[in-house]
């Protein structure tokens, strides 16, 4: 929908679209977005480079301004954290982190928790690696296996269900990808495999280690490559990132290899890339990529020797 406004105080026409904010002037994407607020009827729109865009004289429209605003920017967010399918679920309540708390839309899906704040603190916690579920009072925790965790609670009546049904689908899932995994055995020399996301079996990864060193095959799609990382944690500590950062991208798998140049041209991955730390990580230890040639198996085999 297009509304007569004022933006920084510019009489103009706005309009709210799947990606941004456009106006006469200038245009706002979504990805730039660290915050909206609304204030004594007028919207602040704080971006990443710290800018502020103010709407305001929207009169009687502000409230359907400010519904349909945050609804796309949600829309967007969901888009960015590579959701897919129907949620079972959806209230709005409270949220607590280790970094960030406040009020935000929570989204449950078939394989994960989906926190959608009006703003760029977006995330989406994968129920397959929750090590806990905790429930107290007003609130549930939801901890990971490596230690992560979130809050959410406080959504009136619909805290119990909501509550109730993440217990369900969290056993869903996670017996699903177990039994999805069973069977699925690494081809040499890789030692490692695993499923991206739980909604999609038919998509897979396998993982070879040296020394410091690590070899990725990804089954999506053709053109097939062989990712290479070089890392300094222990081994463990970086395969339980690795396998949380293949489940994050699903089947997007040129969020990995990217540039920074060419990320720059992909709104949406930079949302992305804003919203999973794991994905952060794999990609300040890439080591480049093999093309599947007549040399892939010989330059395979000396990098994970580490020559």
């Amino acid at each position: 929908m297009t509304y007569r406004c004022c933006v920084d105080g510019a009489e103009t026409a706005l309009e709210i679209g799947r990606e941004g904010l456009g106006w006469s002037a200038g245009f706002l994407d979504f990805a730039d977005v660290a915050l909206l607020t609304p204030v004594n009827r007028r919207v602040r729109i704080d971006s990443l480079q710290g800018r502020c865009v103010e709407v305001s004289m929207l009169g009687h429209s502000f409230d359907g301004f400010w519904e349909e605003l945050t609804g796309a920017f949600s829309a967007r967010n969901l888009e960015a954290l590579f959701m897919d399918g129907t949620p079972i679920m959806v209230s709005e309540g409270e949220y607590r982190t280790p970094e960030d708390r406040g009020r935000a839309k929570l989204a449950l899906y078939s394989d994960a928790l989906c926190i959608l704040p009006q703003s760029e603190k977006a995330m989406r916690l994968p129920l397959c690696f929750a090590a806990e579920l905790q429930t107290e009072g007003y609130w549930m925790t939801v901890r990971t296996r490596s230690g992560d965790w979130a809050s959410v609670g406080k959504m009136g009546y619909d805290t119990q269900p909501f509550f109730s049904r993440a217990q369900k689908v969290m056993q869903e899932t996670k017996e699903t990808r177990a039994r999805l995994s069973r069977g699925r055995e690494p081809a040499a020399p890789f030692t490692q495999a695993g499923l991206f996301r739980t909604t999609q079996p038919e998509l897979f990864w396998q993982a070879g280690f040296g020394p410091g060193c690590c070899a990725v095959e990804l089954s999506a799609g053709e053109d097939a490559a062989t990712y290479l990382y070089r890392f300094s944690e222990h081994a463990e500590a970086f395969a339980a990132m690795l396998e949380q950062a293949m489940e994050a991208m699903g089947p997007h798998r040129e969020i990995i290899y990217m540039t920074d140049a060419q990320l720059s041209e992909k709104p949406l991955y930079r949302m992305a890339l804003r919203r999973c730390a794991a994905v952060r990580f794999l990609r300040a230890r890439s080591a480049g990529r093999l093309i599947h040639n007549t040399a892939h198996a010989r330059r395979l085999e000396d990098f994970l020797r580490g020559v």
